[in-house]
């Protein structure tokens, strides 16, 4: 996942909102979002190769995004995959406080990254790359290959449409959202960060929705936990030329332990 803007406790009767882009090389085998056997019930996407997910909920309202921190000088070879620190929290019952103290204290064996958990009560926030964990109280977030709210060109787009979708709409706008997702418009060079992959790299990666093709935005995800216990985890998929090639709609109920 390479971008994520998450509202809390800031819709009225949905405590939690998140919309967000998978970025991703185009030959890496995924599972399209789907409910996953077991107990407790997992609603996401897999990712095939290394196992776990970037971004998915539980039947218990617990929920969880990672996205890579951009940092190609630095990278581990033998690193387990990110994506189990998702899946993982999704699969236990430790607190998002006690979880996150959890994964800051093993954080080095990963490459960077950027994590949220929660549910509706409480999310916290944590990166290999920033220091202790800390809690999220209600607002808006967002987070892309940097840190929490780094104020990078396609972040701060993303962030202030999703901001704009809110003010218009007393309830999520699913379509709207997915339009917030799909901006095409790339960074102007002068703001464009300096992360090591070089200029060209750089521009490609700039806007919210990416297309190149080899490389880009896979999917495009919304979830909603609404106060009643309702659940909802939509996916839009797209290919190369940033065509949409299917859809998932999945609808739960969640129930907090």
């Amino acid at each position: 996942m390479c971008l994520a803007v998450l509202a809390l406790h800031s819709v009225a009767g949905v405590p939690v909102l998140m919309a967000a882009n998978r970025d991703e090389f185009h030959a890496r085998p995924t599972q399209a979002a789907a409910a996953w056997p077991g107990r407790p019930a997992i609603y996401a996407g897999r990712d095939l190769r290394a196992g776990g997910t970037w971004m998915g909920v539980d039947e218990r309202g617990r929920f969880a995004v990672v996205t890579n921190f951009r940092d190609p000088q630095h990278i581990l070879a033998d690193a387990p995959s990110r994506g189990a620190l998702t899946e993982d929290y999704l699969r236990g019952t430790l607190s998002p406080a006690d979880y996150t103290a959890a994964v800051h204290q093993r954080g080095a064996r990963y490459n960077g990254f950027n994590l949220i958990v929660g549910d509706v009560a409480a999310a916290w926030y944590v990166s290999n790359r920033d220091g202790a964990p800390r809690a999220l109280p209600p607002g808006i977030y967002a987070v892309s290959n940097h840190l929490l709210d780094t104020p990078w060109p396609k972040l701060a787009r993303t962030k202030a449409a999703f901001e704009q979708v809110l003010r218009q709409a007393p309830q999520p706008d699913l379509a709207a959202l997915y339009a917030t997702l799909f901006d095409r418009t790339p960074a102007d060079d002068a703001s464009l960060p300096d992360t090591g992959i070089g200029l060209a790299r750089e521009r490609l990666l700039s806007s919210p929705f990416i297309i190149s093709p080899d490389y880009g935005t896979r999917g495009s995800t919304v979830l909603a936990l609404h106060a009643d216990g309702r659940g909802e985890l939509h996916e839009r998929r797209y290919g190369p030329d940033g065509a949409p090639t299917g859809d998932s709609d999945l609808a739960f109920q969640w129930r907090a332990e």
